[in-house]
């Protein structure tokens, strides 16, 4: 589904990704963890195309993602709130998002009705521009409109941070069940190690550009990555 070759960034004298190979198959949840600068978010970066490769190419679905844009009718995101748009409110933006993956207002309306419990009532009905909703109430606002139109592929940068404690659990249970339908591949960044062993079957980890672990994820992937990083020099 996606397969990464010979990919690098560098920012001037510093080479901040290099990946010699990376595969990730169609309906896989993929974890991806690493400290700051580890090049996590660079890898989805070039993945979306909003980064050009210094060196090598990302294929999404056989598709060159730098070179064609046949692979954003099948791919999602939600990176942070640059995403989103601030001077609308969350409804239009859905509406909008709607609109884009060939979704009518019933359709979409159909599709929030599912979040209710994720939303916890502060988002929708509200009178506000998402730019006025706290950082966890745009998170939750931007990580739903990246379901809308059930897109095969859907990339997560962080998705746990900024959300309270009973948010997370709800949003495990919906990556839980994302991963679960056939055929949809989800990817997970987050500092957070626990979550992501959860929500993932496989987790690389990443350090100063480069896999250093590619990880089956078992009852023990958690003691293994806390080990892991608690030797790990910041």
């Amino acid at each position: 589904m996606i397969k990464a070759t010979n990919l690098s960034k560098t920012y001037g004298p510093h080479k901040v990704l290099h990946l010699d190979l990376l595969e990730i198959p169609k309906g896989e949840s993929f974890g991806l963890v690493g400290n700051n600068g580890a090049g996590k978010t660079t890898f989805f970066s070039l993945l979306l195309d909003l980064v050009q490769p210094t060196t090598g190419n990302i294929l999404n679905k056989d598709i060159q993602v730098d070179k064609s844009e046949a692979w954003k009718p099948h791919t999602a995101a939600f990176i942070d709130e640059s995403f989103l748009i601030g001077y609308l409110t969350p409804e239009e933006y859905f509406y909008f998002i709607g609109e884009l993956r060939g979704r009518s207002k019933e359709q979409v309306d159909r599709h929030l009705a599912q979040y209710e419990d994720f939303f916890h009532g502060e988002i929708l009905g509200q009178k506000k521009y998402l730019r006025d909703l706290s950082k966890g109430n745009q998170k939750k606002a931007g990580i739903v409109a990246s379901f809308i139109g059930d897109p095969e592929v859907i990339i997560l940068d962080e998705p746990f941070a900024n959300l309270d404690p009973t948010t997370q659990i709800r949003l495990k249970g919906i990556i839980k069940e994302l991963a679960s339908r056939q055929g949809v591949t989800v990817l997970v960044s987050s500092h957070d190690l626990s979550h992501v062993t959860e929500v993932c079957e496989r987790i690389v980890v990443l350090e100063k550009g480069q896999i250093v672990k590619d990880i089956q994820t078992s009852p023990a992937t958690l003691r293994e990555l806390e080990a892991f990083f608690g030797k790990v020099e910041e």
